[in-house]
């Protein structure tokens, strides 16, 4: 493989980035609607709040699927990167304040069947998504599908934290575990966050590590 990419991979890549991002934005839509109403029938806030962390993930999904539209999207890496930045610190706030209101005001969270299938099929859906647009975005040199890819992952995690909490919570009654495990994650889109702002440098470390392997190929 050459150190620099053909314009038509690149064409493909920029195309398979764009294909990836339209399905997170579709299937968080309707994730955000679907546990937002079952949160509200079992009075959970961990599902309202997997909900409105969707559609963090739509907007961060937005930014880089609009960045892909561009003539040049590069030109338009550092800007997006601060968009999927904002949407980690959002994610982060969130969920820290959704937590901290769960294990102070201890609400009685009924047992949402609708939400555990909800929150399983997540648990599978988001990863998959996050690898493919992590492994393409790595291929292509873009930070800011590296980043989505992250803040997808993130988002899958969450989803396995909010999954555990509404089984034990419905087992045993342990309506504290998602809550603490919400905070463990809010620290960790902190730190993506943080990354992401500081993207500007990012996309070339991004373009240095691919222009590596490539010249250790050729040696």
């Amino acid at each position: 493989m050459s150190a620099t990419l053909t314009d038509a991979r690149r064409a493909t890549l920029q195309r398979r980035v764009r294909w990836i991002v339209v399905a997170t934005i579709v299937y968080n839509l309707v994730e955000a609607v679907v546990a937002i109403a079952a949160g509200s029938i079992a009075s959970s806030a961990a599902l309202i709040g997997f909900g409105l962390d969707s559609t963090v993930e739509v907007a961060s999904a937005a930014a880089v699927a609009w960045q892909f539209t561009r003539r040049d999207p590069e030109r338009w890496e550092k800007p997006t990167l601060r968009v999927i930045a904002v949407a980690f610190f959002a994610l982060a706030a969130y969920v820290t304040a959704s937590s901290l209101i769960a294990l102070r005001t201890q609400v009685d969270v009924e047992h949402s069947p609708v939400g555990i299938v909800l929150t399983a099929v997540s648990v599978v859906v988001m990863p998959f998504l996050s690898f493919a647009e992590r492994r393409a975005g790595t291929e292509l040199g873009s930070a800011t599908a590296v980043a989505d890819s992250r803040q997808t992952l993130i988002c899958a995690y969450l989803s396995g934290a909010v999954l555990v909490g509404l089984v034990l919570n419905s087992l045993f009654g342990w309506w504290w575990v998602d809550a603490i495990a919400g905070l463990v994650i809010a620290a960790f889109a902190v730190r993506e966050g943080i990354e992401a702002w500081r993207g500007d440098a990012c996309a070339t470390s991004v373009g240095m590590l691919l222009e590596e392997g490539h010249d250790a190929d050729h040696h």
